[in-house]
Protein backbone atom coordinates (compact mmCIF):
# COMPACT_ATOMS: atom_id res chain seq x y z
CA UNK A 1 0.00 0.00 0.00
CA UNK A 2 3.03 2.51 0.50
CA UNK A 3 4.44 1.85 -2.65
CA UNK A 4 0.75 2.47 -4.55
CA UNK A 5 0.64 5.75 -2.63
CA UNK A 6 4.07 6.67 -3.45
CA UNK A 7 4.04 5.98 -7.21
CA UNK A 8 0.44 7.97 -6.65
CA UNK A 9 2.41 10.87 -5.27
CA UNK A 10 4.85 10.56 -7.59
CA UNK A 11 2.79 11.07 -10.50
CA UNK A 12 0.65 13.79 -9.06
CA UNK A 13 4.13 15.45 -8.97
CA UNK A 14 4.47 14.59 -12.96
CA UNK A 15 7.77 12.99 -11.57
CA UNK A 16 6.75 9.43 -13.00
CA UNK A 17 4.54 7.86 -16.68
CA UNK A 18 1.46 6.32 -15.85
CA UNK A 19 2.08 2.86 -14.20
CA UNK A 20 0.73 -0.55 -13.84
CA UNK A 21 1.73 -2.57 -11.00
CA UNK A 22 1.50 -6.17 -10.73
CA UNK A 23 1.88 -7.67 -7.29
CA UNK A 24 0.72 -10.60 -4.71
CA UNK A 25 1.25 -10.34 -0.57
CA UNK A 26 3.19 -12.18 1.75
CA UNK A 27 2.37 -13.17 4.05
CA UNK A 28 -1.29 -12.84 3.09
CA UNK A 29 -3.27 -10.23 4.56
CA UNK A 30 -7.06 -8.45 4.87
CA UNK A 31 -6.84 -5.09 3.04
CA UNK A 32 -9.82 -2.91 4.72
CA UNK A 33 -11.23 0.32 2.70
CA UNK A 34 -10.39 3.57 3.79
CA UNK A 35 -13.76 4.26 5.26
CA UNK A 36 -14.29 1.35 7.08
CA UNK A 37 -14.45 -0.09 10.86
CA UNK A 38 -11.77 -3.26 11.20
CA UNK A 39 -13.87 -4.87 14.22
CA UNK A 40 -17.09 -4.17 12.21
CA UNK A 41 -15.45 -5.89 8.99
CA UNK A 42 -12.93 -8.63 10.05
CA UNK A 43 -12.43 -11.03 12.33
CA UNK A 44 -9.30 -10.13 13.97
CA UNK A 45 -8.12 -12.02 16.61
CA UNK A 46 -8.69 -14.88 14.29
CA UNK A 47 -6.41 -12.57 11.66
CA UNK A 48 -3.41 -13.04 14.14
CA UNK A 49 -4.06 -16.23 15.16
CA UNK A 50 -3.80 -17.15 11.06
CA UNK A 51 -0.72 -14.93 10.47
CA UNK A 52 -3.00 -12.79 8.38
CA UNK A 53 -1.82 -9.19 8.17
CA UNK A 54 -4.10 -6.11 7.96
CA UNK A 55 -3.65 -2.85 6.97
CA UNK A 56 -5.95 -0.24 5.75
CA UNK A 57 -6.29 0.78 1.92
CA UNK A 58 -6.21 4.65 0.75
CA UNK A 59 -9.19 3.64 -1.83
CA UNK A 60 -12.47 2.84 -0.79
CA UNK A 61 -14.55 -0.51 -0.96
CA UNK A 62 -14.92 -3.41 1.09
CA UNK A 63 -12.33 -5.55 2.66
CA UNK A 64 -10.69 -7.97 0.68
CA UNK A 65 -8.95 -11.25 1.63
CA UNK A 66 -5.46 -11.03 -0.25
CA UNK A 67 -4.52 -14.98 -0.41
CA UNK A 68 -0.22 -15.05 -0.82
CA UNK A 69 -0.91 -18.47 -2.94
CA UNK A 70 -4.10 -17.53 -5.12
CA UNK A 71 -4.62 -13.88 -5.89
CA UNK A 72 -2.79 -11.33 -8.02
CA UNK A 73 -3.30 -7.91 -7.29
CA UNK A 74 -2.83 -4.94 -9.65
CA UNK A 75 -2.78 -1.57 -9.34
CA UNK A 76 -3.33 1.32 -11.98
CA UNK A 77 -2.09 5.00 -11.43
CA UNK A 78 -2.71 7.38 -14.08
CA UNK A 79 -3.33 11.14 -15.18
CA UNK A 80 -7.06 11.81 -14.96
CA UNK A 81 -6.80 13.26 -18.26
CA UNK A 82 -6.17 9.56 -19.17
CA UNK A 83 -10.18 8.60 -18.32
CA UNK A 84 -13.31 9.55 -18.38
CA UNK A 85 -14.08 12.21 -15.97
CA UNK A 86 -17.53 10.29 -15.02
CA UNK A 87 -16.86 7.90 -11.94
CA UNK A 88 -18.37 4.88 -13.49
CA UNK A 89 -17.15 5.31 -16.96
CA UNK A 90 -13.69 5.23 -15.55
CA UNK A 91 -14.59 1.92 -13.72
CA UNK A 92 -15.45 0.36 -17.18
CA UNK A 93 -12.26 1.96 -18.84
CA UNK A 94 -9.61 0.50 -16.47
CA UNK A 95 -11.40 -2.41 -16.05
CA UNK A 96 -11.82 -3.47 -19.53
CA UNK A 97 -8.36 -5.09 -19.25
CA UNK A 98 -9.60 -7.31 -16.90
CA UNK A 99 -12.03 -8.30 -19.03
CA UNK A 100 -10.00 -8.58 -22.07
CA UNK A 101 -7.69 -11.12 -20.03
CA UNK A 102 -10.38 -13.03 -18.77
CA UNK A 103 -11.53 -13.71 -22.41
CA UNK A 104 -7.59 -14.53 -23.52
CA UNK A 105 -8.36 -17.26 -21.07
CA UNK A 106 -11.03 -18.39 -23.05
CA UNK A 107 -13.45 -16.59 -20.17
CA UNK A 108 -16.67 -14.32 -20.42
CA UNK A 109 -16.40 -12.05 -17.92
CA UNK A 110 -18.54 -8.98 -17.09
CA UNK A 111 -18.37 -5.71 -15.60
CA UNK A 112 -20.96 -4.53 -12.47
CA UNK A 113 -21.38 -2.89 -9.68
CA UNK A 114 -22.24 -3.53 -6.23
CA UNK A 115 -24.93 -3.64 -4.22
CA UNK A 116 -23.84 -1.23 -1.65
CA UNK A 117 -24.64 1.81 -2.85
CA UNK A 118 -20.14 2.35 -2.90
CA UNK A 119 -20.00 2.52 -6.81
CA UNK A 120 -16.72 -0.55 -6.51
CA UNK A 121 -17.10 -2.75 -9.48
CA UNK A 122 -16.90 -6.49 -9.46
CA UNK A 123 -16.16 -8.71 -12.19
CA UNK A 124 -18.10 -11.58 -12.69
CA UNK A 125 -17.90 -15.10 -14.76
CA UNK A 126 -21.29 -16.56 -14.72
CA UNK A 127 -22.82 -14.39 -12.25
CA UNK A 128 -19.95 -15.04 -9.41
CA UNK A 129 -17.54 -12.47 -8.44
CA UNK A 130 -14.13 -12.99 -9.65
CA UNK A 131 -12.71 -9.49 -9.13
CA UNK A 132 -13.25 -6.12 -7.48
CA UNK A 133 -11.69 -3.17 -7.68
CA UNK A 134 -11.42 0.30 -5.90
CA UNK A 135 -10.18 3.91 -6.38
CA UNK A 136 -9.07 7.33 -5.14
CA UNK A 137 -7.82 10.30 -6.68
CA UNK A 138 -5.67 13.11 -5.52
CA UNK A 139 -4.40 16.37 -7.57
CA UNK A 140 -4.59 14.96 -11.01
CA UNK A 141 -3.90 11.42 -10.53
CA UNK A 142 -6.21 8.66 -10.15
CA UNK A 143 -5.14 5.41 -8.29
CA UNK A 144 -7.23 2.17 -8.82
CA UNK A 145 -6.14 -1.13 -7.11
CA UNK A 146 -8.31 -4.66 -7.37
CA UNK A 147 -7.71 -8.60 -7.55
CA UNK A 148 -8.10 -11.26 -10.01
CA UNK A 149 -8.52 -14.57 -7.81
CA UNK A 150 -7.00 -17.41 -9.10
CA UNK A 151 -6.82 -20.22 -6.39
CA UNK A 152 -7.99 -18.27 -2.91
CA UNK A 153 -8.92 -20.17 -0.44
CA UNK A 154 -12.43 -19.34 0.31
CA UNK A 155 -12.66 -21.35 3.18
CA UNK A 156 -10.26 -18.87 5.16
CA UNK A 157 -11.85 -16.55 3.32
CA UNK A 158 -15.79 -17.13 5.34
CA UNK A 159 -13.65 -17.74 8.39
CA UNK A 160 -11.81 -14.17 8.63
CA UNK A 161 -13.96 -11.54 6.59
CA UNK A 162 -17.55 -10.75 8.21
CA UNK A 163 -18.83 -9.29 4.76
CA UNK A 164 -22.21 -7.63 7.16
CA UNK A 165 -23.37 -10.92 8.60
CA UNK A 166 -23.08 -10.94 12.51
CA UNK A 167 -22.46 -14.47 12.82
CA UNK A 168 -18.80 -15.30 13.10
CA UNK A 169 -18.55 -17.82 9.94
CA UNK A 170 -20.36 -17.85 6.53
CA UNK A 171 -21.39 -21.62 5.34
CA UNK A 172 -18.80 -22.04 2.88
CA UNK A 173 -21.55 -23.34 0.41
CA UNK A 174 -22.89 -19.57 0.32
CA UNK A 175 -19.91 -18.17 -0.73
CA UNK A 176 -18.88 -20.31 -3.21
CA UNK A 177 -22.59 -19.09 -4.76
CA UNK A 178 -21.29 -15.54 -5.16
CA UNK A 179 -17.62 -15.77 -5.31
CA UNK A 180 -15.14 -18.25 -8.11
CA UNK A 181 -12.03 -18.38 -9.19
CA UNK A 182 -10.36 -19.16 -11.87
CA UNK A 183 -9.01 -22.39 -10.94
CA UNK A 184 -13.21 -23.41 -10.43
CA UNK A 185 -14.16 -22.41 -13.33
CA UNK A 186 -11.48 -23.63 -16.13
CA UNK A 187 -11.16 -26.67 -13.97
CA UNK A 188 -7.26 -25.94 -13.70
CA UNK A 189 -4.82 -23.88 -12.19
CA UNK A 190 -3.73 -20.72 -14.09
CA UNK A 191 0.10 -19.77 -12.87
CA UNK A 192 0.52 -16.54 -11.75
CA UNK A 193 2.91 -15.83 -14.52
CA UNK A 194 0.26 -16.85 -17.43
CA UNK A 195 -2.22 -14.03 -15.61
CA UNK A 196 0.35 -11.49 -15.55
CA UNK A 197 0.49 -11.57 -18.89
CA UNK A 198 -2.88 -11.73 -19.86
CA UNK A 199 -3.57 -8.94 -17.85
CA UNK A 200 -0.53 -6.80 -19.37
CA UNK A 201 -2.31 -7.97 -22.73
CA UNK A 202 -5.56 -6.84 -21.53
CA UNK A 203 -4.60 -3.38 -20.39
CA UNK A 204 -2.45 -2.43 -23.38
CA UNK A 205 -5.50 -3.36 -25.43
CA UNK A 206 -8.46 -1.46 -23.13
CA UNK A 207 -6.29 1.57 -22.98
CA UNK A 208 -4.45 1.46 -26.14
CA UNK A 209 -1.24 1.97 -25.20
CA UNK A 210 2.27 -0.10 -24.90
CA UNK A 211 3.88 -1.21 -21.58
CA UNK A 212 7.63 -1.03 -20.70
CA UNK A 213 9.19 -2.68 -17.88
CA UNK A 214 10.62 -0.34 -14.86
CA UNK A 215 11.98 -0.50 -11.81
CA UNK A 216 10.52 1.35 -8.76
CA UNK A 217 12.73 5.11 -8.72
CA UNK A 218 14.70 6.50 -6.02
CA UNK A 219 12.43 9.06 -5.06
CA UNK A 220 9.00 6.46 -4.68
CA UNK A 221 11.55 3.98 -2.78
CA UNK A 222 11.95 6.69 -0.35
CA UNK A 223 8.47 8.11 -0.04
CA UNK A 224 7.44 4.39 0.17
CA UNK A 225 9.36 3.70 3.19
CA UNK A 226 8.56 6.72 4.82
CA UNK A 227 4.36 6.05 3.97
CA UNK A 228 5.73 2.21 5.65
CA UNK A 229 6.67 3.73 8.68
CA UNK A 230 4.55 6.64 9.50
CA UNK A 231 1.17 5.48 8.55
CA UNK A 232 0.71 1.57 6.94
CA UNK A 233 2.68 -0.18 9.70
CA UNK A 234 1.02 1.56 12.49
CA UNK A 235 -2.22 0.74 14.76
CA UNK A 236 -3.25 4.31 14.22
CA UNK A 237 -3.89 3.80 10.31
CA UNK A 238 -4.99 0.60 10.32
CA UNK A 239 -7.45 0.62 13.13
CA UNK A 240 -8.53 4.07 13.70
CA UNK A 241 -11.91 3.98 12.71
Amino acid sequence: MAIDEAVLISRTQRSVQNTIRFYRWKPSAVSLGFSQQAEKEVEVDACKKSGIDLVRRPTGGGAVYHDSGGELTYSIIVDLSAVPSDLILSYSHLCGGIILACEELGLKAQLSFDETGRQCPNITIDGKKISGGAQTRRGNALLQHGTILLDSNLETMTKILKMGRPNPCMPLERLESKVTTLRLVLGKPVSFERMEDCMKMGFQQALNMTLCEKALTSTELRLASELQLSKYQTTDWNLRR
